[in-house]
């Protein structure tokens, strides 16, 4: 288990690491479709984020570039960051492009090696190539108890949606059952959980919040 766990992650990582050569570090080279919806989908991510939480600290899992550092300085600007990413590469683009910024650290793993108060991760369950359903929700699954061990107050993440329309779908990607994944963390996690299916990409992203 553990031998395909890495040949996944390096899959991963190969895949993420020819996205960035080719498009450089903007929302292509992590594989999104552009800027704007990589801001809608901070903004349902980082509403795990409790404004009562005074100088909280985050992990980034798969943090790509570090993208969600400028909504953060802009949106959330009392913070420490780290960014996670089993892509040497990500890691590289996100140390130069922030290397003048306070209170930031970036590390090449596939888990945070110190937990913070909140942990994300957007988009590293959708592109699944050939691995079939049944691994690929293993992975899922395995990744979300490390968001789960790493944060004190609450995790977030996205999937897309397996209510994506038919002629929408790719055979690489992973149309992920919001309701299942809700079912999974209520029981998993915690039994304050919100799903959040309105904000108009075919994706979905659930807040798992801790009740301490």
């Amino acid at each position: 288990m553990q031998n395909n766990q890495t040949k996944l992650l390096n899959e991963v990582a190969t895949y993420y690491a020819d996205k960035l050569a080719e498009h450089g570090d903007t929302p292509r080279g992590v594989d999104w479709n552009g800027e704007e919806s990589q801001m809608i989908r901070f903004a349902q991510l980082c509403k795990i984020i409790d404004s009562k939480t005074p100088n909280y600290s985050l992990n980034d899992l798969g943090c790509g570039y570090g993208a969600l550092l400028d909504y953060l300085r802009d949106k959330h600007p009392a913070y420490s960051y780290l960014g996670v990413d089993v892509s040497h590469e990500m890691i590289k683009a996100a140390e130069q492009r922030y290397a003048a910024v306070n209170q930031v650290r970036f590390i090449t793993s596939a888990e945070p090696d110190l937990p913070a108060d909140y942990c994300v991760a957007s988009g590293i369950f959708n592109v699944r190539m050939e691995r079939t359903d049944a691994e690929w929700f293993d992975y899922l699954q395995a990744t979300l108890d490390i968001l789960d061990r790493n944060s004190r107050y609450g995790f977030s993440f996205n999937c897309l949606t397996s209510y994506s329309d038919e002629d929408k779908r790719r055979d690489y990607l992973y149309y992920a059952d919001p309701c299942r994944l809700f079912d999974l963390c209520k029981h998993r996690y915690s039994r304050q959980v919100a799903l959040l299916h309105d904000y108009g990409l075919y994706e979905f992203t659930i807040l798992v919040r801790k009740i301490l």
